[in-house]
């Protein structure tokens, strides 16, 4: 009897223990990382560093010089050098530690590796970012960070740069607008490419921004955020107009950035301008893409052409006058006539989220990342928001867009509605009245 009195008084704290932590791992997993998986996953990479890194083949012979020093002062077998391993930093969401690689690796040794490494230090995932060369982080990852998004507190957010979504990293997807001016957002019904739109919207509505709508889909997508719009078309005819104006307001910016290289030498672009002369940066949402290619009449087809010229031409020559596209869709290809390759080319980012078919999922991604394309098609319908982004790097992640209500996307631009430039070329298009003018001086 006192066997099981003694049996039950131990064994009963450590079930429910075991239990509590299970508990946790499925529904609370911050708050199992923090307190279990953490250290257990930081003691394993500490105290198996060495024969992972052996087994996995990521370790080189030694200088000559060491094998030497080796066997005059210990007389042990000399054993394959891994690569130098920096602190181990562990942060909410994982581990992270740099490695200096030895002679003859590369990061490519590194992420052909990393689904072994998962396995061998017990994490959901390990990704590897090259810092410098010769010099490689290991991003080891706890848990699945999709599953509930949640931005890190630093964004790395900036003028013309949005947060929007989470990588599988745990690192934050930064929309820049510097350096990917242009691009290509596509997505089925229900996929989230909606909360995508609505978090770059609420992202730029707080600053010194024009933004520029076409929604074709009568408004349903951008009309609520009409107090912090400059300019929004509903229909293609609208469009068709609009279209034309956007292109004479970057020609106008091109005649004062050829003036100036007159006056004072090289201005490649709208941001050597002097800060009083800068005009204030357009970002142009266009949403169901599609929309604007469609026809049903010969007069139809030619006003296509011309909105499909006057896009082609804002792609190609808009960055340098400040203005950027941010093209959506639910199918972009070949199939919708004249032109839609020529725009899609000049598409530098590519995000696609759940798609229909797999010739969706080429669409945005085939032509810069191929190996992207089943990751893309892999994306569950219970998932929304997940998606697969790329550039012409040919650098591609899984990411997924918090949730953010309409509501909260629309009053956040009503607050931010004082900071709608009103730019003169475009005024007749304006939703709603203000007294800003376009020669502001574009700021953060």
């Amino acid at each position: 009897m006192s066997d099981l009195v003694t049996l039950l008084s131990t064994g009963a704290p450590v079930a429910a223990a075991a239990g509590g932590a299970a508990l946790a791992r499925e529904r609370y997993p911050r708050l199992y990382w923090s307190t279990v998986g953490l250290p257990w996953s930081a003691t394993r990479l500490l105290t198996t560093y060495g024969s992972v890194m052996e087994a996995c083949g990521l370790t080189v012979p030694p200088s000559r010089l060491r094998a030497l020093a080796v066997r005059a002062t210990t007389r042990r077998e000399v054993r394959p050098v891994p690569p130098r391993r920096g602190l181990v930093r562990p942060t909410a969401t994982g581990l992270r530690v740099r490695l200096r690689l030895a002679p003859g690796q590369e990061v490519a040794d590194l992420a052909a590796a990393t689904e072994r490494l998962r396995h061998a230090w017990s994490v959901h995932a390990v990704h590897v970012a090259e810092v410098k060369p010769g010099v490689a982080e290991l991003r080891l990852v706890g848990f699945d960070v999709l599953n509930d998004v949640r931005m890190p507190k630093t964004s790395g957010d900036g003028f013309l740069r949005v947060p929007v979504a989470l990588r599988e990293d745990a690192t934050p997807f930064v929309r820049d607008y510097r350096t990917v001016p242009h691009q290509l957002t596509l997505g089925a019904t229900l996929s989230g490419k909606s909360m995508y739109l609505r978090h770059l919207v609420a992202g730029l509505a707080p600053q010194r921004v024009a933004l520029v709508g076409i929604d074709c889909k009568r408004g349903v997508e951008l009309a609520p955020f009409a107090p912090r719009l400059s300019a929004l078309a509903t229909d293609p005819a609208e469009a068709a107009e609009l279209l034309p104006a956007l292109v004479g307001l970057m020609e106008e910016r091109y005649d004062l950035i050829r003036a100036r290289q007159r006056d004072n030498g090289a201005t490649p672009d709208v941001w050597g301008l002097p800060e009083e002369e800068r005009r204030v940066p357009v970002v142009v949402f266009v949403d169901e893409v599609a929309e604007l290619f469609l026809t049903a009449t010969r007069k139809d087809e030619e006003r296509r052409d011309e909105l499909v010229t006057h896009l082609v031409r804002l792609a190609q020559l808009g960055r340098a006058a400040g203005i950027y596209l941010e093209v959506c869709g639910q199918r972009f290809g070949a199939e919708l006539g004249k032109g839609a390759t020529m725009l899609r080319a000049q598409l530098t980012g590519r995000v696609c989220h759940r798609v229909n078919d797999e010739a969706s999922a080429k669409m945005a991604l085939g032509d810069i990342a191929p190996e992207a394309v089943m990751a893309a098609c892999a994306i569950p319908a219970e998932r929304p928001g997940l998606a697969v982004a790329a550039d012409s790097s040919g650098r591609w992640a899984r990411i997924r867009t918090p949730y953010l209500s309409l509501t909260d996307a629309a009053t956040h631009c009503a607050i931010h509605a004082h900071r709608a430039p009103t730019l003169p070329a475009l005024a007749r298009f304006r939703p709603v009245v203000s007294t800003a003018v376009e020669s502001a001086p574009a700021g953060s």
